[in-house]
């Protein structure tokens, strides 16, 4: 059956993060993924961590072109050692726009410097484990000197997990290829998509690394409109209409409404956002587009429906927590069955 992940909603501040994690831990989700967007990732990650005991917490997905991987390398090991093995590292490359304008950071082709970025944190993660001498040397990274003073040294654990986040054909190979595992988009998620885009796609990066499929986990990163009744369900998918609107505004989502057929009104969406019409954009998002994109159905219904769409594809999937915590036991029985207890 699945590992289920509950997910942190982007504006959760750090004073709310650690009652989210218990909240989490005692409904029974396997993990937790925080965000990286309006509060630092690494942070949201330390105070779950330190919050809980069991579950593991992971960035869902950490902008890494900002970050020199020496610092995020020493942050995930600390955050790894105090949790005892129960962080996971999620690593995503923005998009050219917010990394130039938002982090003034320079922007160069992403997949080349994202495998030159997991490759280092892997040489870094050496050196703090082993004591190897770090001499990595690529284009976009080059680190050759560490200190004993500046070196955190062995853990009790293995190293981080390094998972991410990808859409493209060639991030997505390269997530075969390198990572331990890959966070699908909410665009990138309908069981079509995964079954005859995506998997393909990391079955060709994991054949070039000479690795076997089974070792790269995927985690299913789908929107999910779940509650209680049918009225506020109705509620919920209209929430998702508005994102999925609000995210195929973007080109470089386009790919799967490709695959359906809908590239038109991605263009739609592009162009209403240019003249400012937000409030008209989940007109464009139908009901059957809705449909294929978003799993729905009540608490008592949502397990069979995510298991008949996904079960084969992948292992891992985020499941919202409720709106409202007097939901949580509704809640906490389709987590276990989707676990299969």
């Amino acid at each position: 059956m699945f590992k289920v992940y509950a997910t942190t909603p982007e504006n959760m501040s750090p004073g709310d993060i650690a009652a989210h994690a218990r909240r989490a831990e005692a409904m029974g989700y396997d993990g937790l993924n925080v965000p990286d967007a309006v509060h630092d990732g690494l942070l949201l990650s330390a105070m779950a961590l330190n919050a809980t005991e069991r579950i593991k917490v992971g960035t869902g997905v950490l902008v890494a072109f900002p970050r020199s991987p020496m610092n995020v390398a020493i942050a995930a090991w600390d955050l790894q050692a105090m949790s005892g093995g129960r962080f996971e590292l999620g690593l995503g490359t923005q998009i050219k726009q917010n990394i130039e304008q938002r982090y003034s950071t320079p922007w160069t082709a992403p997949v080349p410097r994202l495998r030159e970025y997991i490759a280092s944190l892997r040489a870094i993660f050496d050196a703090f484990q082993n004591g190897s001498r770090l001499n990595y040397v690529g284009e976009h990274y080059q680190f050759t000197k560490l200190q004993p003073f500046f070196n955190p040294g062995p853990i009790d654990c293995e190293a981080p997990p390094i998972f991410m986040g990808a859409v493209g054909p060639f991030m997505t190979a390269l997530a075969g290829e390198t990572s331990d595992g890959m966070i699908t988009h909410p665009t990138n998620t309908p069981p079509r998509y995964i079954r005859e885009v995506a998997l393909p796609r990391l079955q060709k990066g994991a054949d070039k690394a000479g690795r076997d499929l089974s070792e790269v986990k995927l985690i299913l990163g789908a929107l999910i409109a779940t509650a209680k009744d049918t009225k506020s369900l109705a509620a919920q998918r209209e929430k998702q209409r508005s994102m999925l609107g609000f995210l195929y505004s973007t080109p470089s989502y386009w790919p799967s409404l490709e695959l359906f057929g809908w590239q038109q009104r991605g263009e739609q969406l592009l162009a209403m956002t240019r003249e400012g019409n937000w409030q008209d954009m989940p007109k464009i998002i139908d009901d059957a587009m809705l449909d294929a994109f978003v799993p729905s159905g009540t608490y008592s219904d949502i397990a069979d429906v995510i298991i008949d769409r996904y079960q084969g594809l992948s292992t891992m999937i985020n499941f919202p927590l409720p709106d409202d915590p007097s939901d949580d036991a509704l809640a906490a029985k389709a987590i276990a069955q989707l676990q299969g207890k």
